[in-house]
């Protein structure tokens, strides 16, 4: 039977199916002696029935062992072991079997390896950022935390399985302040020696189909004082600049016209006074400009109508209107708005825009307002739109460098957000995004 086993699984079949067939016939017809031929050929069936049988569970019997070999591994690939491999002899149908499910073993053995590497990657590089990372479930437990977020809630310890609650009544209370609050924010945590500045994002998602909450603590002390420093020598810097171009004058004009007051000659006193009066104007709209930026006060909002507003707008700056404006209003502060749209609608002027290329585009989505200002002058590189929003930022010789800033601050003030954009063949789109 061993060189049945090695034929093809139909070979097999056929050459047993013929066998039992032939000897069937044999026995029959030796019986044919005695019964008649139906009756011996259905006795030649019966005596030989227990032997085709036996053969057949012999000759099956290794297929069955492959089988259940297979719906093992199977199993062990379904529980995460691929270590498992088969073999077979035969050339048969089997035999590609056999290959197919060792080459499926392979593929999937080396996913997991991969898989396993990314994970230990992953893995390094959560444990060891030094921003502090807390996942909890929906019931407020902590299914993972790195090692920055057990120095900083547990000293140290572990904190999967526990309650994010109870770790943040053990907490100081800016801490527990500003999980409060929800969302993003920024928040101090002072000591006897020290003052740490952190910032706290949240984010929700379903993992398995269950919600989760991913919070990120980091430590934004050093960056936050080096840009401190930075933009405080940026406005000493502006101040100074800006102080000495105006006080010079100022100084050198009273000192010749308490020359021509001496000498008796008083026709050109009015234009040095005329001269003098232009530069402290413009020192005190200088100085108006900072403080108005430094102290911008809490919006009051109420609704505004887009058509009279773009009309107040327009009767103090030229401007386009691209599309039609929309017939609901906005909900913001008039005068802070205004001032927004005003600092934009100056510096797509100032762009080198032709002046009907300025634009002001308004566009409701959503639950936002996307307010456009758009020119078609040089642009920006990608190092000015990086820094436009800094305040004290310019690239003007004579820029303060608060257009932008004070038009962001107004923005956030009022719940939203500004970008900046270079527009296709030249140009920039400045956004609002305000919720409606």
């Amino acid at each position: 039977m061993r060189w049945l086993r090695r034929l093809p699984m139909s070979f097999t079949f056929s050459a047993v199916a013929l066998a039992y067939l032939a000897a069937a016939a044999a026995l029959a017809l030796w019986l044919s002696r005695w019964l008649a031929p139906a009756g011996a050929f259905a006795a030649a069936l019966a005596l030989l029935a227990p032997l085709l049988v036996y053969h057949v569970r012999r000759l099956f019997a290794p297929m069955r062992s492959l089988f259940r070999a297979l719906a093992g591994t199977v199993a062990s690939y379904r529980d995460g072991d691929f270590s498992f491999g088969l073999s077979w002899r035969g050339s048969d149908e089997l035999a590609e079997l056999v290959a197919s499910h060792n080459r499926l073993g392979e593929a999937l053995r080396e996913q997991r390896q991969a898989l396993v590497q990314r994970e230990l990657l992953l893995d390094t590089l959560v444990q060891n950022t030094p921003v502090a990372m807390l996942l909890t479930d929906a019931s407020g437990h902590v299914v993972l935390a790195n090692l920055a977020a057990r120095k900083m809630l547990g000293d140290g310890r572990r904190l999967e399985g526990r309650r994010l609650d109870d770790l943040l009544a053990q907490a100081p209370a800016q801490v527990q302040e500003a999980f409060a609050r929800g969302g993003d924010g920024m928040f101090s945590v002072e000591s006897e020696d020290h003052e740490a500045i952190y910032h706290l994002a949240r984010r929700s998602f379903r993992l398995n189909g269950r919600r989760h909450e991913l919070a990120l603590l980091r430590e934004l002390t050093t960056e936050l004082r080096r840009q401190e420093v930075q933009t405080w020598k940026k406005v000493i810097r502006v101040i100074s600049h800006e102080l000495n171009n105006s006080l010079a004058p100022i100084a050198s004009l009273a000192h010749s016209g308490a020359k021509l007051l001496r000498r008796g000659q008083h026709d050109r006193l009015d234009t040095i006074f005329a001269t003098i009066e232009e530069r402290a104007r413009h020192l005190e709209g200088f100085i108006r400009g900072y403080a108005r930026f430094a102290k911008l006060p809490t919006p009051r909002a109420e609704p505004i109508q887009w058509a009279s507003f773009a009309a107040r707008l327009r009767s103090q700056i030229p401007f386009a209107v691209d599309g039609p404006l929309p017939d609901a209003p906005l909900r913001v502060d008039p005068a802070q708005f205004e001032q927004a749209l005003l600092n934009l609608l100056k510096n797509a002027h100032e762009s080198g825009s032709p002046e009907t290329e300025v634009k002001l585009r308004v566009r409701r989505a959503g639950e936002w307002w996307r307010i456009d200002v758009l020119d078609r002058g040089s642009g920006m590189s990608e190092a000015v739109l990086q820094n436009a929003l800094v305040p004290f930022y310019s690239t003007k010789r004579s820029g303060t460098g608060l257009g932008l800033a004070l038009a962001r601050e107004i923005a956030e003030a009022h719940g939203g957000r500004i970008a900046l954009a270079n527009r296709d063949q030249g140009g920039l789109c400045v956004s609002l995004n305000l919720p409606a």
